[in-house]
């Protein structure tokens, strides 16, 4: 119930933006190829990012 007060970590933020590039990365790979690849490139930037984070 008062999870809508609780504060989102560094990780759950960048997961969620992972989640968001990866799904904008399926819709645009039928559209645009070279969008859809750059949208794949970042979120493996920020899934590495998400792993550094996580080894510490």
């Amino acid at each position: 119930m008062f999870n809508i007060f609780k504060k989102k970590s560094e990780i759950d933020k960048l997961q969620d933006s992972y989640k968001k590039l990866m799904e904008e990365a399926y819709k645009l790979q039928s559209i645009n190829r070279s969008d859809s690849d750059q949208k794949y490139f970042d979120a493996d930037v920020i899934l590495k990012k998400i792993e550094e984070i996580q080894g510490k």
